[in-house]
């Protein structure tokens, strides 16, 4: 079996003394010299083994402060599931309101937006074809905790009442309520998650350390004649949430 990186061993101890309580929340970490000498490795070894913990929520570094134990936070639970469409209300403040917070979302929709080529790709379009991107901020108690950018074709919405995905009649029915309202059946969803950094962009928005650790959610909508309808990413922070899949069992 290879040998676990020094950086990952060195996380390892710093996690092992948090969870014994040598260190509480909020306190000050030793230096990364001190640390180095302790374990024999240098600083560079304990920077690595710190921003992972850091990305994981375990401790967070306070700019010309030094690095501090986190104090624990409730994760957020985001649920996936085909069986959370509602027709009347929304599964993410549903999921809020069960941990007793307050769950709503901010947008932002831009009409008639050329198709970079993963997303004509995911789309079934041709690149360049237009469509509508809507950038969303999903907020608990006013906090974000995910973010997703969905784009639709512009020649399936335009000219219809839910061109607009959060505008007019059925501004915030959701992509298979609103694709219902014209017409069009969606039958199924896929989705591809995997981890990966968050960009300084996200860590921005999403309030966490630039590189954290977020799972990013690649979802398209077929509709029941296999043409897909919509794609969106999703982004999860993983030190603030957990995502949880419901799979239902067809008898």
């Amino acid at each position: 079996m290879p040998e676990q990186p020094p950086y990952l061993r060195i996380a390892d101890e710093l996690r092992r003394r948090i969870a014994e309580h040598v260190w509480e929340p909020g306190d000050r970490l030793p230096s990364r010299a001190q640390i180095g000498q302790e374990y024999g490795v240098g600083e560079n070894v304990v920077r690595r083994a710190q921003e992972l913990l850091i990305s994981q929520g375990v401790l967070e570094g306070r700019a010309g402060s030094g690095t501090y134990v986190a104090e624990p936070r409730q994760r957020v639970r985001v649920v996936r599931s085909s069986t959370r469409e509602h027709p009347d209300g929304s599964p993410f403040r549903a999921d809020m309101e069960a941990l007793g917070k307050q769950g709503d979302w901010e947008s932002r929709t831009d009409a008639k937006i050329p198709a970079p080529a993963e997303i004509a790709a995911r789309l079934g379009i041709a690149e360049g074809d237009l469509c509508v991107r809507t950038a969303y901020e999903f907020l608990a108690d006013s906090r974000p905790v995910q973010l997703s950018t969905s784009w639709e074709p512009y020649d399936l919405t335009a000219g219809t009442l839910v061109v607009l995905p959060e505008g007019g009649p059925h501004a915030g029915a959701g992509v298979v309520n609103r694709m219902a309202a014209i017409g069009v059946t969606v039958s199924h969803a896929v989705e591809q998650p995997e981890p990966r950094q968050a960009t300084a962009e996200e860590a921005s928005l999403l309030g966490i350390q630039k590189a954290a650790l977020v799972t990013h959610i690649r979802r398209t909508y077929y509709s029941d004649q296999g043409r897909p309808v919509e794609t969106a990413d999703i982004v999860v922070p993983a030190a603030h949430c957990e995502i949880v899949y419901e799979i239902p069992i067809n008898r």
